[in-house]
């Protein structure tokens, strides 16, 4: 098949969108597919099958969006109907310029669409100082439901959470589940340890360093933690608010590391850490999170009731109080003065994560896009 994938946000894989999205893009074509990608991201110029749309003139607000480390892309009818030219399918990673452009062409050609569901409402108003404000959420679920997700011909879901949650406040979708799986290479292994970790407690959280990901409850538990000398934490990732928790986290005795870390690089991180913790509030899937219990890691997860990484505790003792930094320096304690706790609770947690093996979800995204098509083309 020849596959179109739009991706309104591409760019450096420092994110889960980003990373979903090329996964997805190098396991079709691994699997013998023609994949066009649809992209603002000049780097690609020039490259065999990709198409590069403008980016949208910002003004006063571009220095804000740069910071963040993406680039919003613009819709240009030329890119799309060359790239859209032939093609059986298209599948859209988030529901927006593009990607709505998109699907116009393809509904008036059509041509079939499946759509994946990576952003959630707190994503975007976050960055407006609104993610707690539920009428403006339920507002952008809507409009997303209204202007898209009810008009493409299947639904790719990360977990059901999410499912259940847009449902509810858009509207029934012909829904897929399929989680974005965890790649073989994470899994327990014998490294050397990077030398800035000898000697110290390790604890570790990847995620993108942006308000819903909620690292300063780390660092304040952190420092309530009755190994808070010993402890170093790693934050793997990058975003707009390093500085800011930089600056939170200076008074700690061990300054933790900030950075983003290459696969190899991250691989040997998590086998170096004692403990993984999830603090986000707002999380759809978290792979971050599986991809560090792949590897043997114990979790200490918010139980944010806006987040589906809660449902990967395998009991209590791996969950703690959203945004309650005592809470969470309790469970840090608890596991770190019970090691054959913890590693019993890590074995068992080899056995969870089977269920996201990469290889699978990629047979299922790919099961996905075929039915999709062969219903659209027995429905002509």
């Amino acid at each position: 098949m020849t596959i179109c994938v739009v991706c309104d946000v591409l760019g450096r894989e420092n994110n889960g969108t980003t990373i979903a999205a090329n996964n997805l893009i190098r396991t079709l074509r691994a699997k013998g597919h023609t994949v066009r990608v649809v992209c603002p991201d000049k780097e690609h110029e020039g490259e065999p099958d990709y198409y590069i749309v403008p980016t949208l003139p910002l003004g006063p607000f571009k220095g804000y969006v740069k910071k963040n480390g993406v680039v919003i892309a613009r819709s240009s009818r030329k890119v799309l109907e060359a790239a859209l030219d032939g093609v059986d399918h298209i599948h859209t990673i988030v529901p927006f310029f593009v990607s709505r452009a998109a699907l116009k062409i393809a509904r008036a050609r059509g041509i079939s669409v499946t759509a994946g569901f990576h952003c959630q409402a707190e994503n975007l108003t976050s960055h407006f100082f609104m993610k707690n404000c539920q009428p403006v959420n339920h507002m952008v679920y809507r409009n997303f439901y209204r202007r898209f997700y009810r008009c493409v011909d299947g639904v790719h879901y990360p977990s059901e959470f999410i499912r259940e949650v847009f449902e509810h406040y858009g509207g029934k979708t012909n829904a897929y589940v399929i989680s974005n799986g965890v790649n073989r290479q994470f899994q327990p292994r014998e490294v050397e340890r990077p030398k800035d970790l000898n000697g110290k407690r390790v604890i570790l959280f990847i995620g993108r360093f942006s308000r819903e990901k909620s690292h300063k409850v780390l660092i304040d538990a952190a420092r309530k933690s009755r190994h808070a000398d010993d402890l170093q934490l790693v934050f793997a990732g990058d975003g707009p608010l390093k500085e800011k928790l930089e600056k939170r986290s200076a008074d700690l005795k061990n300054p933790p590391i900030f950075r983003f870390f290459s696969r190899d690089e991250l691989l040997r991180v998590i086998n170096s850490a004692e403990l993984y913790v999830h603090p986000a509030e707002i999380e759809i899937e978290a792979i971050a999170c599986l991809e560090a219990i792949s590897c043997g890691l114990v979790p200490v997860i918010s139980d944010s009731e806006r987040s589906a990484t809660r449902f990967f505790a395998l009991d209590e003792r791996n969950l703690f109080r959203c945004n309650d930094a005592d809470d969470l320096a309790q469970r840090i304690d608890y596991w770190l003065d019970h090691p054959a706790e913890k590693a019993a609770v890590s074995k068992a947690y080899l056995g969870y994560t089977r269920q996201f093996d990469f290889d699978t979800c990629m047979d299922k995204m790919e099961d996905m896009i075929l039915e999709t098509h062969e219903r659209k083309q027995a429905a002509r």
